[in-house]
């Protein structure tokens, strides 16, 4: 029998061992991650502090501002403090909490934003039954129903993941714990946990897409029966800003976790992540409330009333 030595830490690569570039990198993920929160937090303050906006879309619209603060934050904050400090390493059980928590946090969006699309095609193509069928309790369940199939399908995959024996190197080629580089590491044959990994993607991401296409399809074909232009708009408006989010989160993610891992990392794998990993979050604010007039509307109130507290009290 071989000698085989179990690994207690990885080694987070990054993106360069120059310390120029080092803190380049951190500047950039520091401005980047102020930005994502900033934005979500502003959503989740507007949403909740305006009544105008206590409406099912607005509703999982916190939700997902919410997700996305910790979605950012799994993996962001540990990977600007290892630039900064000019160290790579992280704890085997960090390495596992780090992708727990980024895929739980990762597929629970999917899953909302398989609700929101389902909400979308309720508003427009069943405008009667859209107060009945989306009332609280409905939006509640759905939301929870989100976080509890992200965090049970992060138990699935990270388990069978981490279930492979680790005996070195420990190098891993990516600024974060994410599968497909752990996987080239463990020393056992990992041909079954990826199949595995595999289906349970497909099969989670497969049937949230199909459904988010599937409700699209109606509601385009709804939108484009609607006589008024402004009407037309203001469809499109709402709906084809969820669809950019869509199509950039999951195409990234599949094509990062279905491509075949070759021997040599490449430019591609470094950058393709920060995609699926790190864009979303700052976009989603932009997306969803740069011409969204509620969203505008209420910011400007929101300016209002604090300029006119802040005159008060001088």
């Amino acid at each position: 029998m071989t000698n085989q030595t179990s690994v207690t830490e990885f080694h987070l690569l990054g993106f360069s061992d120059i310390r120029e570039l080092q803190i380049l990198h951190f500047l950039v993920f520091l401005i980047v991650y102020v930005a994502a929160l900033m934005g979500n937090f502003l959503i989740i303050v507007l949403v909740t502090l305006d009544h105008h906006l206590h409406s099912p879309m607005y509703f999982f619209l916190k939700n997902m501002s919410f997700l996305d603060l910790c979605y950012i934050s799994a993996t962001v904050p540990k990977s600007m403090v290892n630039a900064i400090m000019h160290r790579h390493s992280i704890s085997f059980h960090g390495c596992f909490l780090q992708l727990f928590f980024f895929i739980m946090f990762g597929t629970a969006e999917l899953a909302l934003l398989t609700g929101m699309a389902y909400d979308r095609y309720l508003a427009i193509c069943s405008p009667l039954r859209y107060r009945t069928v989306m009332n609280n309790r409905a939006c509640v369940q759905m939301a929870a129903g989100s976080w509890l199939s992200g965090a049970l399908y992060s138990v699935l995959h990270v388990g069978n993941s981490f279930s492979l024996p680790f005996c070195g190197p420990n190098f891993v080629h990516q600024f974060f714990c994410d599968i497909p580089p752990l996987l080239q590491l463990s020393c056992s044959d990992t041909q079954p946990n990826k199949v595995h990994n595999i289906v349970l993607a497909l099969c989670y991401g497969f049937i949230c897409s199909i459904f988010i296409f599937v409700s699209y399809i109606h509601i385009f074909n709804t939108v484009v029966r609607i006589p008024s232009a402004e009407g037309r708009y203001r469809a499109f408006s709402t709906c084809l800003p969820h669809l950019i989010v869509v199509s950039l989160f999951v195409g990234t993610g599949f094509f990062m976790y279905m491509k075949p891992n070759s021997r040599a990392p490449s430019t591609q794998d470094m950058l393709v992540p920060v995609l699926y990993a790190i864009v979303p979050p700052v976009l989603n604010p932009i997306i969803y409330s740069l011409r969204n007039k509620e969203i505008k509307a209420a910011l400007r109130k929101v300016k209002r009333q604090g300029w006119n507290m802040a005159t008060y009290f001088q």
